[in-house]
């Protein structure tokens, strides 16, 4: 016994071969393994004595947790190291011998058999696996955990004092193991389980200084276990999880493909519940290629059959105006399909985002058409994703891009992809594919059918959001408040105010505050105008598109020129009232058009419109939409501007904005 209370392990001495003494070296022998048989019980004795009386050192503290487990486990060094050093710079090895992770010295909880310092704990050498199942049996009537074996630490300095080498040392530890069973009184039990609610091998104590760093870790978490008897934990692997971009697909997207239960096959397409447009929806291993010959197609899973998959090809144009063949002409078609087999060139980039597929093209280039066709069912189909969601466009423009560029990074984290670049030869891969995006109706969305019950108030809230505008309602405008401000929507070419100098006197006396401006290039500084103000009034054309930024409570007041134009009055009448605002429509009459100025009274254009609309939409556009300007008779419209005034100085409306 040393003073730290250590067993030493006892050796033939000097490591002499008893049979050189002849028979009576042999029975000296005997005799001096009887007397360390008899010694060894004496001073285990002495050492229960000892230990019931004093506090426990490092080494001590090693052998009381180890009579947790059902039978203790031991490493030394696997190449010759000073295990002993090792024990007394952590203060003995941890229960079921986990280091210290605090200090650096060993693996941590959660990583048991990984790294140098598991060697050491677990076994590499035969030596460590000969002695795990061995263990020196101790008494102790004050510890409830007595009775549970448990080996010494054995240092290196033992293995180099023994001459008699590994062989030597094993004798000697199953002689004093097999004397020190028949010595022992009988135990009802030589195993503790971690559910007993009385044993403390529940817990599992890091090492420390003191009471204060031993933080118990409940031994049914996944990560720790304890350890019983002739266990030796199998060694972790981790698995990190994989980034939204990688060029290897998801362990656990790859998992979930496999093991997923294969669903009923529905078609790729759908060209019958959407007047507007046609789109399709893919979940799997889909795979994107742009360029002139663009795809998107669907691989089958493993383990498909005719009940869960078809093979099938589409083209789709994607962009909601397929009754329009003079929109469509410009839309470039691309090809949806699913195929058993996966196509030769494997995947270049995998997304962990879905993807959704547009084209820019169409009538985007008017700005009433880039809301209405883009830019709302884009915020109907994308807002869902919170971000999390790629953006492929097809007919990509780099200036109309740029135009609304905030509204796109708004939508989603990433840049848009330009899908019609013939030079990029990646074939993008995701699990969900949307070509086309959802559209309800001209710059309008049901909330019936939208995702989390969208509304044009929420689409408003939304473009305010992106540019940053600061009104968000309409102040009640009463009498002594400073005047409601109105916009006049000045237009440059065709449909023009040509007495605006007199609608801007009108209004004033009315008693509005008035600003005249045309429709800038730019749509933050338009929408930072139109967010200033209470009220707009404009003829009907693209830039009453901008009451997107007018605050709710504001008023539209939209001016209607000659002739059968009341289909395209609803294109602003509906969404206005869903967007909170006060709709008001002024119609003229014939002698405020210009169209007065260039047909005679008697001409059909001015007694039977019907008529001009019935020959084709260009003859049409071309008389009532290109070749008319308007001159409002104040005395008429006066009425208008009364009626929106007493609008903003009424109490506000319950316009249900959320």
């Amino acid at each position: 016994m040393e003073g730290g209370g250590k067993l030493v392990a006892y050796r033939y001495g000097g490591g002499v071969e008893p049979r050189k003494f002849g028979l009576g070296g042999l029975v000296a022998g005997l005799l001096l393994v009887t007397c360390a048989y008899y010694f060894s019980t004496v001073k285990l004795d002495a050492v229960r004595i000892v230990m019931s009386k004093q506090p426990m050192n490092p080494s001590e503290a090693f052998r009381s947790r180890a009579k947790n487990a059902a039978a203790g486990t031991v490493g030394s060094p696997a190449n010759g190291g000073d295990s002993s050093k090792q024990t007394s710079e952590s203060g003995g090895l941890q229960d079921q011998g986990a280091w210290s992770s605090k200090d650096g010295d060993g693996v941590s909880s959660s990583s048991f058999g990984q790294g140098e310092s598991g060697r050491h704990l677990f076994g590499v050498s035969s030596f460590e696996e000969k002695q795990r199942d061995d263990a020196v049996h101790e008494k102790d009537d004050d510890d409830p955990r007595a009775g549970v074996a448990a080996l010494p630490p054995l240092s290196s300095d033992i293995m180099q004092e023994s001459g008699g080498g590994l062989e030597d040392l094993e004798l000697q530890v199953q002689n004093a193991i097999a004397a020190a069973a028949a010595a022992a009184p009988p135990k009802e039990s030589n195993s503790v389980s971690s559910n007993d609610p009385g044993s403390s091998s529940s817990e599992i104590f890091p090492s420390g200084p003191g009471p204060a760093d031993q933080v118990p870790v409940p031994a049914t978490s996944p990560e720790i276990e304890p350890l019983f008897a002739n266990q030796i934990p199998a060694a972790s692997s981790e698995v990190k999880a994989a980034p939204p971009f990688h060029l290897d697909p998801p362990v656990a997207d790859a998992e979930a493909k496999q093991t997923a239960p294969l669903r009923e096959w529905k078609p790729l397409c759908d060209l019958t519940s959407n007047r507007r447009i046609d789109w399709c929806e893919l979940e799997g291993d889909v795979r994107v290629v742009g360029g002139s010959n663009g795809s998107v197609t669907l691989v089958a899973a493993p383990g498909a059959d005719e009940r869960s998959f078809h093979e099938e090809s589409w083209s789709i144009k994607p962009y909601p105006r397929k009754a329009d063949p003079n929109a469509m002409r410009s839309v470039r078609a691309l090809a949806v399909r699913s195929v058993a087999t996966a196509p030769p060139v494997a995947c270049t980039d995998w997304h962990g985002v879905p993807a959704l597929v547009f084209s820019a093209r169409g009538y985007t280039g008017n700005y009433f058409h880039a809301y209405t066709d883009v830019i709302l069912p884009l915020f109907l189909t994308a807002r869902q994703y919170a971000g999390e969601v790629l953006l492929l466009v097809t007919g990509f423009q780099a200036w109309w891009v740029g135009k609304y560029l905030p509204v796109f990074r708004s939508l989603s984290n990433y840049e848009p992809v330009d899908l019609d670049r013939d030079r990029d030869p990646r074939v993008r891969c995701f699990r969900r594919v949307q070509v086309g995006l959802t559209s309800h109706d001209d710059f309008s969305i049901d909330p019936r059918r939208a995702p989390n019950g969208y509304s044009m108030l929420d689409f408003t809230r939304f473009m305010r959001a992106t540019y940053g505008l600061p009104r968000d309602a309409v102040p009640r405008r009463g009498r002594g408040r400073p005047r409601p401000r109105l916009l006049v929507i000045a237009r440059a070419r065709t449909r023009r105010f040509l007495n605006a100098e007199d609608i801007v006197r009108g209004a004033r006396k009315v008693g509005f505050e008035v600003v005249v401006s045309e429709v800038a290039q730019e749509v933050a500084a338009f929408a930072e105008l139109v967010n200033t103000c209470d009220a707009v009034v404009g003829v009907h054309g693209a830039g009453l598109t901008n009451m997107v930024f007018l605050p709710p409570g504001g008023v539209v007041i939209q001016v209607l020129p000659l002739g059968p134009l009341e289909f395209v009055a609803s294109y602003f009448r509906g969404p206005a009232r869903d967007m909170g605002l006060s709709y008001l429509e002024y119609r003229i009459s014939p002698e405020e058009s210009t169209l007065l100025d260039q047909y005679p009274r008697d001409h059909p254009v001015l007694t039977d419109p019907m008529s001009v609309q019935a020959k084709d939409w260009v003859s049409f556009m071309g008389v009532y939409l290109f070749k008319q300007d308007v001159r409002l008779d104040m005395k008429r419209f006066r009425p208008v501007l009364k009626k929106a005034l007493a609008r903003l100085r009424a109490k506000p409306r319950n316009n249900n904005n959320k």
